[in-house]
Order: C-alpha cells, then structure tokens, then sequence
C-alpha cells in the first residue's frame, strides 16, 4: 500500500477488501523505502518519464507491504486492484476507491509470478516468507 493510502488512513479497509476476496495475509510489516530502495524496486522504469515522481512517492511517508496468498494470485489480484489509472479502473477496485490519479494510485501489485517472487524477496526474509 503506497504512502498517498497510507496517509489517509486507508489500510485496514484495503487489507479488508483484500482477505474478502479470498487472499490470505502470510507476512505484512510497515517499512519507510530509502530513495535506494525505491529506485531498485521499480529499477524496471529507470528513463522513464514517470520515474523520479514514483520514487519521490514512494520515499514519501511509510507504505505496508504484504505476501499473499492465493491460487491464481498475481491475475485476481491485478483485477482486485483495477486499472493504473483510477479514473479508468472498474468499479469497487480498489484503485477506484481509494486512487486519485496515475501516480498517486494507492496500491502496487505484481505483474507476474516471477515478479511477485522477486518482490516478496525484497521485503522479506526467507525466515518471514517461503515458496
């Protein structure tokens, strides 16, 4: 969950929509991204135009990472979430219901199994999290 979220206090009803529908939580933990940190984890835009405002975003205040489960997890879980941008993202997303903009979009999620198990290694141990 993305500082903008987080700010507004929009967590636990995030993480609410998350375990109705049907994902289980295996590891969660608040984390404050280095500008380091940040421009690692989404290395994957470096040159893009959108680039330095993403990491500026996501060094911004605290944000809530988490592991979950599911079968077929990173496919429901990008429907759950909705569209990048709010504006075009269905309704009762979660993008659409707590997003503003593009950028400011409250929530990330893998896009890809592989990715997701690259992601979830960033933020947890193997002692936190295992495959």
């Amino acid at each position: 969950i993305k500082p903008d979220a987080v700010r507004k206090g929009y967590t636990e009803s995030i993480f609410d929509k998350i375990q109705m529908e049907g994902f289980r939580i295996i590891a969660r933990k608040d984390t404050l991204l280095t500008r380091e940190q940040a421009e690692d984890f989404y290395g994957i835009h470096k040159g893009q135009p959108f680039f330095e405002n993403l990491v500026n975003l996501m060094t911004s205040g605290p944000i809530v990472v988490a592991a979950l489960e599911k079968s077929n997890a990173v496919e429901l879980f990008r429907t759950l979430i909705g569209k990048t941008n709010p504006q075009e993202a269905a309704e009762g997303t979660i993008r659409r219901l707590y997003g503003e903009t593009v950028s400011i979009n409250a929530i990330h999620g893998s896009d890809s199994d592989e990715n997701a198990q690259k992601e979830v290694r960033f933020f947890f141990s193997e002692n936190e999290v295992s495959f």
